[in-house]
């Protein structure tokens, strides 16, 4: 048994197999992943790892895999089953984020290639493979859990690990990314959210939800995701700093292939790239190197289903500095990732005495939250004229006055 201190949920344990497994070096890897990429440059905290964040998985995932089987004993053919449950569902959140590369979703967006899709070859990796199978569980089973495959032989645990809404990925880097961003308002009832957690049983199965007197616990989570969105995930230096990456990383890997050998794609990290940025002379390498404000940020329109205010602004600035020199930012197509997303039968059922309910009966608030919001950011190049930040925002300050009045 292997213990680990951790600022979030302080000690823990780890079986010998388990530790074993974290010195592959394919784990040791996310340890030179940002958790939350470029956000350092807007939250000088914010330097924590997937390493840590895997660990923290784990950690929250089995508290909650306890509770789920506290309550609903019969989901398990006997305590074997369960047992091997439980074992799957620690190696499966270990080993969630392997598939990430360097800024993780900036290199997706430039390479064409989500992490899910690498982690079946790393799997298979025969170093990786070992290791994991002297946890005694089977690596298909991993893999299903991991990529959300809705044939896997264990949906409920698919919740737990990979699932839309109460997944044990998104219980812990809630809590991790406020307390190293420093944002108080991305916290959530961790507690009481665990303790209320209950495996529901349904036509098709059992499906995670929680008691009713979670409920409040509950509308704390949304907020706090909904939080951290405002506050952190879309803040203003960070997408111009991604945005400005991703022609970096266009530069080092002119071709979107570059990355496909596998031996290749685990010699690259964030340090890795921030180290060959050093030897170009381009304005994306200098600007990340050295937290130069490429684009300045003219408006904001958070949160708004309405775009008319945001299109009459880019139309303006457009219009004054030219298509070349203003770059809207719109990140409405990751509110899926929001609890309750659009299109998505899976809710969260709330177990009540006449029968589960969807949380968005349970909750005036969990409804009002629900749908799809636009946030969306407009910026101007900072050289695009003299004083260019202060007259793009007075441009977008008389747009919006006259819009309003």
């Amino acid at each position: 048994m292997k213990r680990i201190f951790d600022p979030v949920h302080h000690f823990i344990e780890l079986s010998t197999a388990e530790a074993e497994l974290l010195d592959v070096p394919v784990m040791q890897r996310l340890r030179r992943l940002r958790q939350l990429g470029l956000a350092y440059l807007a939250f000088p905290s914010a330097e924590h790892s997937r390493f840590s964040h895997a660990l923290g998985a784990l950690a929250m995932g089995t508290r909650a895999y306890d509770e789920l089987a506290r309550h609903a004993p019969e989901m398990f053919a006997n305590a074997a089953d369960a047992a091997y449950q439980r074992r799957l569902v620690r190696a499966a959140l270990l080993l969630h984020d392997i598939g990430h590369g360097p800024f993780s979703h900036s290199c997706e967006a430039v390479l064409g290639i989500r992490h899910e899709a690498r982690t079946a070859e790393l799997l298979a990796l025969p170093e990786l493979a070992e290791r994991v199978g002297a946890l005694d569980v089977d690596v298909a089973d991993v893999l299903a859990l991991i990529v959300g495959d809705p044939d896997g032989r264990y949906p409920t645990l698919r919740e737990l690990v990979s699932g839309p809404n109460l997944d044990a990925d998104r219980m812990d880097y809630l809590q991790r990314d406020a307390y190293f961003t420093g944002v108080a308002t991305g916290r959530y009832d961790a507690e009481q959210l665990v303790a209320s957690l209950r495996a529901i049983e349904r036509d098709d199965g059992f499906a995670i939800g929680i008691d009713r007197r979670g409920i409040v616990a509950l509308e704390s989570f949304v907020m706090a995701r909904y939080m951290m969105f405002a506050s952190v995930y879309f803040h203003h230096t960070t997408r111009m700093f991604e945005h400005v990456l991703h022609e970096a990383l266009r530069e080092l890997w002119p071709d979107p292939r570059a990355l496909d050998s596998i031996d290749e794609f685990l010699r690259w990290d964030d340090f890795r790239v921030m180290d060959r940025l050093d030897d170009r002379k381009s304005e994306a390498a200098g600007a990340l190197r050295n937290r130069v404000r490429v684009y300045a940020l003219a408006a904001e329109f958070n949160a708004e289903r309405e775009l008319r205010a945001f299109e009459a602004c880019e139309d303006t600035l457009v219009g004054r500095f030219g298509e070349r020199n203003v770059w809207a930012d719109s990140q409405s197509q990751l509110l899926h990732r929001l609890p309750f997303g659009i299109g998505q039968e899976q809710t969260v059922w709330v177990d009540r005495p006449g029968g589960p309910v969807d949380a968005r009966e349970a909750s005036d608030l969990i409804a009002k939250l629900s749908g799809k919001a636009y946030w969306r950011k407009l910026f101007v190049r900072a050289d695009a004229a003299p004083g260019a930040r202060a007259e793009a925002r007075r441009i977008c300050a008389e747009v919006l006055e006259n819009l309003s009045g």
